[in-house]
């Protein structure tokens, strides 16, 4: 009777661990896996170019989307050239999109990558997972005439 007791406590004792452990992962990104996702696709952009890049981006089932994280890539004047989470986007100049509060985050977003090679940025976007606007903030980076940047919703 001990015998099984201490194995049925051992047992909750490792579900809960395991459930901790999964619920601490979540379904939301952090901070740097928003800054691994960017630096683990421009070291792929420099070995496979602009073309590849950009639909390994865009492919929603790809290795560039965690989650609720995923990479979006603008030229600098403004124009989609991937986006991990609406393929619609591509090809469309959004330089003077707009968040909730009425901020123009490309257009803040292509400001920041002329005067810097990489930078955070903070706005409001529609999480893929919860299908609600929420706070972001994006790590980003310049690639030549390109900004790639990731993001994480602060819950």
């Amino acid at each position: 009777m001990k015998i099984r007791n201490l194995l049925a406590s051992g047992l909750a004792a490792a579900c809960a661990t395991i459930a901790f452990t999964a619920h601490a992962a979540g379904e939301h990104a952090t901070r740097d896996e928003a800054v691994a996702l960017v630096k683990k696709a421009v070291t792929f952009w420099k070995a496979n170019g602009d073309d590849k890049t950009f639909a390994a981006i865009t492919d929603k089932k790809g290795q560039f989307t965690d989650r609720d994280l995923y990479l979006v890539v603008y030229g600098l004047d403004g124009v989609v050239h991937a986006h991990g989470a609406n393929e619609k986007m591509v090809g469309r100049n959004l330089m003077d999109m707009t968040d909730v509060d009425g901020k123009a985050f490309v257009k803040e977003r292509v400001e920041m990558a002329q005067k810097q090679p990489s930078f955070w940025q903070d706005y409001k976007f529609t999480d893929p997972v919860t299908k609600k606007i929420e706070p972001k903030q994006s790590y980003c980076e310049r690639i030549d005439k390109n900004v790639l940047c990731g993001g994480v919703y602060k819950q």
